[in-house]
């Protein structure tokens, strides 16, 4: 009996790109490089302003520097990171690196930040098990992308996280959807055919970072191998040279 092939994936859907301001919410500096930087670039490129969220400072991510001193020098690598694609507000929330556990704690945190910058789109990383097939996720980012999902609906609740009522944070349920980055779920996805250089750039500048991972010419120690295996993969199943997934949630 002959095999028959496999079923070719699903073609990508474009997302909606009617709207005027985004929040990236993710783990640690370099998730929005590896994940959604390309895209953003379009988008500020476009006039919209987004904002990125680094829920810690990543000082659990060199083996070879102590926290202390990582912490500072990751912050920094991602401010320079975030400039390339046009973003001015980074934030850090202070969570332990490697350790973030999803809790009410966590989510009062995000729908304190969705409250004060009041989103169209929130961004986020893939919260799912794995990245597709066997490769398995990050705690950080399984605990983060989850946090978010719920977050943003406590942040349009007035009677869910009181005190920040008594801060003055208003509830905002402006937020239209929740797209999680680099999600095996995806079915969406956004070109940056015209973006792409700037996002190799943006994750070039985590200098420290990439240098610890390992010898530049391989995998994530590459940022242009591996953001082309990537973008390529999206990209032809959208119909573009490069793209960016997303699993989108709607909200209303």
């Amino acid at each position: 009996m002959t095999e028959q092939p496999p079923e070719p994936p699903e073609p990508f859907e474009h997302v909606d790109e009617d709207w005027r301001t985004a929040l990236a919410i993710v783990p640690h500096p370099d998730d929005m490089e590896y994940g959604g930087a390309a895209a953003v670039a379009r988008w500020t490129a476009q006039g919209k302003r987004v904002v990125y969220v680094m829920v810690t400072s990543g000082e659990a991510g060199i083996d070879s520097m102590d926290p202390g001193e990582c912490g500072p020098l990751r912050e920094a690598e991602e401010l320079a990171s975030a400039r390339v694609v046009g973003v001015d507000t980074v934030e850090f929330l202070g969570y332990p690196d490697g350790v973030v556990e999803y809790g009410l704690p966590l989510r009062r945190d995000i729908a304190r930040v969705v409250r004060r910058h009041r989103p169209d789109i929130v961004i986020t990383s893939n919260f799912r098990d794995t990245y597709g097939g066997r490769t398995l996720n990050q705690a950080d980012h399984v605990a983060v992308g989850r946090a978010t999902l719920d977050a943003v609906r406590d942040a349009g609740n007035r009677w869910v996280f009181r005190e920040l009522l008594a801060e003055g944070h208003e509830p905002w349920n402006g937020v239209r959807q929740i797209w999680a980055a680099g999600s095996p779920g995806a079915k969406h996805a956004v070109d940056t055919t015209g973006s792409f250089e700037l996002g190799v750039a943006s994750l070039a500048e985590h200098k420290a970072y990439l240098a610890g991972l390992g010898a530049p010419g391989g995998g994530m120690a590459d940022p242009r191998e591996f953001l082309e295996g990537v973008g390529r993969g999206a990209g032809t199943r959208l119909g573009t040279r490069f793209a960016v997934a997303f699993e989108v949630f709607p909200l209303r």
